[in-house]
């Protein structure tokens, strides 16, 4: 028995079967029925397509990722790194996604096409329509971070803002007074990025609780956006001896402006954040920093979308992960700078 005398028995093409079986296209009910009363008659089980047919899904989720045209982060590639591999344990198929701009119609049709049996959804603003949308459509969905009302979805994040706070409370432990937070990119916070906005949130409680001078400026996701932003910074705050920063794309060059000012790490100059970890271990010097383990959030992220999958009604889960920080090689005792009182 193979979909050839399916299709013919269904009175419908070898291309229909094949899509109901595989749920990459959408299909009628009345023809999935059809074509499913001649599979149960015949007992033909090809594969996992055919019990997804049975039990109508497409053994399929989609990941929604930034825009193809922005340099996804390390950590950005983590989660997708990670939900791909939870997504093969739990014998799924992933459909990526970009959505933002000119790519919003791929969005749209992934959430309406009856392609994907749920949506994990990334890099969350604060205010996101995606959001909205996903709840409007019904479509199960997860998400890797959240927006200001937490309670509306289910998600995994990290905690930038008790981490953040935490990085600068070890500057000040260690007697640095005048700290900056290297925040993500002018567009990024503009447009609600909500671990840029928590990062700020937790960088001013803490400077605030310390009696700490600080200063924020925000600093593109790549080296020479780093290199440029901390030549701006030691110009413009000669008592500048620690920096904090969520922006690992860009600490590269907040490494060579250092050198180029002839301020050792950390000697010198310190320098801490949140990162991926690994990121931080080849970094050199390696980055003190509160390590971000992708892995472990993208498995749970696909955990919770299965579980949301099998049944809708679930009341919504949250989990906020603020790991500690890992001392290495860029945190050391402040004193002024070279030349500087």
């Amino acid at each position: 028995m193979n979909i050839g005398e399916i299709a013919k028995r269904s009175g419908v093409s070898r291309s229909t079967v094949s899509y109901a079986l595989s749920g990459k296209r959408p299909v009628s009910e009345g023809t999935r029925r059809r074509i499913q009363a001649v599979i149960d008659e015949l007992g033909y089980r090809p594969n996992a397509a055919a019990r997804a047919l049975k039990e109508g899904r497409t053994r399929t989720i989609g990941l929604v990722i930034p825009p193809a045209s922005r340099r996804l982060t390390d950590v950005q590639l983590g989660f997708v790194a990670s939900v791909v591999d939870a997504a093969a344990r739990a014998d799924l198929d992933i459909l990526l996604s970009p959505s933002g701009g000119e790519h919003d119609r791929s969005f749209e049709r992934v959430v309406t096409g009856s392609r994907v049996d749920g949506v994990i959804l990334m890099e969350i603003r604060l205010e996101d329509e995606r959001v909205t949308r996903l709840r409007q459509t019904g479509l199960p969905f997860v998400g890797i971070g959240h927006t200001s009302r937490p309670d509306e979805m289910t998600w995994v994040d990290i905690d930038y803002e008790t981490l953040m706070a935490r990085c600068v409370r070890h500057l000040a432990d260690l007697g640095h007074r005048h700290i900056a937070l290297v925040n993500r990119s002018a567009e990024l916070v503009a447009a609600g990025y909500g671990p840029s906005h928590r990062a700020q949130l937790g960088f001013t409680e803490a400077v605030a609780e310390r009696g700490l001078e600080g200063v924020e400026v925000c600093c593109a996701d790549d080296a020479q956006a780093g290199r440029s932003c901390v030549e701006r910074l030691l110009a413009a705050h000669p008592g500048l001896t620690a920096i904090a920063t969520v922006n690992e794309a860009a600490i590269p060059g907040m490494y060579r402006a250092l050198t180029d000012a002839r301020l050792t790490v950390p000697g010198d100059f310190s320098v801490t954040g949140v990162s991926a970890r690994h990121w931080a271990e080849n970094l050199h010097p390696p980055l003190t920093a509160a390590d971000i383990l992708a892995d472990e959030l993208g498995a749970h992220a696909v955990d919770l979308l299965v579980r949301r999958i099998a049944d809708p009604g679930l009341p919504h889960r949250h989990l906020l992960v603020a790991p500690p920080i890992s001392l290495r090689e860029t945190t050391g005792p402040a004193r002024p700078r070279p030349g500087r009182p």
